[in-house]
Order: C-alpha cells, then sequence, then structure tokens
C-alpha cells in the first residue's frame, strides 16, 4: 500500500502491518482514502476530526443553497391598500439584502382582468421602491389571471455597508465635544475670581478726634 503520513508526506510503498504500527505511534488512525488506486493510497490522519470537518462544510453548503433560493410573494388583487403593500415590500427587501431571489404574483378577480395596467402599475411601484436592492430578471409576464415579476439581489449590500461605515465617525467626534468644552469653561472662570480680592494697597480710614 502506498502511506501518507499526518503531515502530507507520502513516506512511499510500505507493508499493512508497518502503516498500522506508525498510526498507533502517532496516536491516529489509518485511513484508507483511494482503494481504487492501484496500490491502495492509505492516510494516517485524525478519523474523528475529518468527519467533523466535512459535516462542518456541508452545513456550509447548506447554508449557501439556503440563501439563493426563491421566495414567492403573492398579491391578491391591484387593489391592494398602500400600507399592506408596504409591508410585502419590506419582506422583500429583507429576502433580497439576504440574497434570495423574490417572485412577485400578482393575480386578478373577475372585472379586474379588464385592467390589467392597474396591476402593472402596482409591480412598477414595487420595482421602483426595490431598485436599490435588486434587478428586475424577468419583468412583468402574464399567464392567465395572474402577473409574474422576478427580482434578484443587485449585489449591492456591500456597497451601501462601506457607505454606512464613515458615517459612524462624526458621532465619536461630536460624543467628545462636551468634555473638550469643559476645559474653556474652567479657564474663564479664573479670570472672574481676581476682582474680588481686595486691594493690596488701600490708605486705612482715619479715625475722628475724641471730643474734650
Amino acid at each position: 500500500m502506498r502511506l501518507i503520513d499526518e503531515n502530507d508526506q507520502q513516506i512511499g510503498i510500505v507493508e499493512i502491518a508497518d502503516a498500522i504500527s506508525r498510526a498507533a505511534a502517532a496516536g491516529l488512525d489509518l485511513v484508507e482514502v483511494a482503494p481504487q488506486a492501484r496500490p491502495p493510497v492509505c492516510r494516517i490522519m485524525n478519523y474523528g476530526k475529518w468527519k467533523y470537518a466535512q459535516r462542518k462544510k456541508e452545513r456550509k453548503s447548506r447554508t449557501r443553497r439556503h440563501e439563493t433560493e426563491m421566495k414567492q410573494i403573492r398579491i391578491r388583487t391591484p387593489k391592494i391598500s398602500e400600507h399592506d403593500l408596504k409591508i410585502k415590500v419590506d419582506h422583500a427587501r429583507e429576502f433580497l439584502t439576504r440574497g434570495d431571489r423574490v417572485q412577485f404574483t400578482l393575480r386578478f378577480r373577475g372585472r379586474e382582468l379588464a385592467h390589467i395596467e392597474e396591476g402593472e402599475k402596482v409591480l412598477t411601484h414595487i420595482k421602483q421602491g426595490l431598485s436599490e436592492v435588486s434587478r428586475v430578471e424577468q419583468d412583468f409576464r402574464r399567464e392567465g389571471r395572474r402577473v409574474t415579476m422576478l427580482l434578484v439581489p443587485s449585489g449591492k449590500k456591500s456597497a451601501a455597508k462601506a457607505a454606512a461605515k464613515p458615517a459612524a465617525a462624526p458621532k465619536r467626534a461630536t460624543a467628545a465635544k462636551p468634555a473638550d468644552a469643559a476645559q474653556p469653561a474652567s479657564a474663564t472662570a479664573a479670570p472672574d475670581a481676581t476682582p474680588t480680592t481686595p486691594p493690596a494697597e488701600s490708605p486705612p480710614v482715619p479715625n475722628p478726634p475724641a471730643s474734650s
């Protein structure tokens, strides 16, 4: 078998007993990593630590897949109130800044279908409200009694964070001003104290002459 030690050094072709004794001496495991090779390749490693690293990679991979998932936001009527529309736009902004794609689906009921332009106005309003964090991947598309629109993250999230960081500096500067302003206050208090001292050379007041 071909052996790789715990430091990723190629030991070469050794006997199985020799490989087992090397792994035992290092307090590690002997793992066959390429059974199809000729001769097979084995590595001396901490198998438990390797399995933990593999599970951690799988969790990260699942997290990345979750970040690119597509969210559905449904609007039941083009006559949606401004308050309800704002709630849906806020949800969409949260999804987009997290990295999700968002598909809006606007449904028409009854005679509303005769006024498709009203639904397009609603979607245009949404598109403009989310323009800072998204771009349009699929614009208005009619499918029977509904119109859909797909938005994807614009990639401006990191730029917005970078632009927001310099704003923190003035806060620290203004917080230091009251402490700096205390110095002039104490300096101006000293000159005011000097006039209160009586003159050192004022002549004494003479006593009136005694009457005989």
